[in-house]
């Protein structure tokens, strides 16, 4: 199925891909002594709870937001697991995102290798996690609190070892029991049962819009550059 956000179909009739604009300005990666951004929080969900259109539907989001922000001319993909399923093996996502080094909007090294974004040395967090604008997202103590973050993984970057953690593979949107998303923290703290992960901190309740706002969350995700 392919799936197009609401919010990504309001960014493109807004005409955000207009050179020059001072959106495009502040944010391209372009800038002069600085880093091109490959990694960013998404500025927005898709509106739909966890029902992303599935991995291919959640990188057209990363991308399209990406364009809009000046930097795409780079592949994106999510940062998102997903079940084995219809006759393919399961994804990890530390496997679909290259091999870094990794640079925010603002040029600033968020980590410099797989192994390192999943260890103790990345530099995530709340002022280093932006949105592709450039922003901050806000986190614990915030209104709303918006630091959940749909990944789907282990600590490790690896499929949740929780079965369908993944709120069928980013496919679903019900408040029905049974499915779940595992997400991490933006700003590392929290509850949950790993509060200060970035990306394995606790599941949702369901995978409906309102079950990803009642836990913290907007159905936001992570994108990253793999070239």
């Amino acid at each position: 199925m392919t799936f197009e956000p609401k919010t990504i179909r309001t960014l493109i009739t807004a005409g955000v891909f207009a050179a020059g604009s001072a959106a495009f300005v502040a944010t391209s990666p372009t800038v002069q002594g600085q880093q091109a951004m490959s990694f960013f929080i998404t500025s927005a969900g898709s509106e739909d709870g966890a029902n992303l259109g599935g991995l291919a539907g959640a990188d057209k989001i990363c991308q399209t937001l990406a364009a809009a922000a000046g930097a795409g001319g780079k592949t994106w993909h999510a940062y998102l697991s997903a079940a084995a399923a219809n006759g393919q093996p399961a994804v990890n996502a530390r496997d679909r995102i290259g091999k870094g080094p990794w640079f925010n909007a603002k040029g600033v090294q968020v980590a410099a290798s797989v192994a390192d974004l999943h260890s103790d040395a990345n530099k995530l967090g709340k002022e280093n996690s932006l949105t592709e604008k450039g922003a901050v997202v806000n986190g614990r103590g915030d209104t709303p609190n918006t630091h959940d973050i749909l990944t789907g993984s282990n600590a490790d970057g690896t499929l949740s070892s929780k079965a369908d953690n993944t709120c069928g593979n980013w496919t679903k949107n019900s408040a029905a029991p049974g499915s779940t998303a595992r997400v991490g923290h933006h700003d590392k703290q929290g509850g949950g049962d790993a509060p200060n992960s970035w990306n394995s901190a606790h599941d949702t309740r369901a995978c409906s819009q309102p079950d990803l706002v009642a836990t913290g969350g907007a159905g936001l995700f992570y994108c990253f550059a793999i070239n």
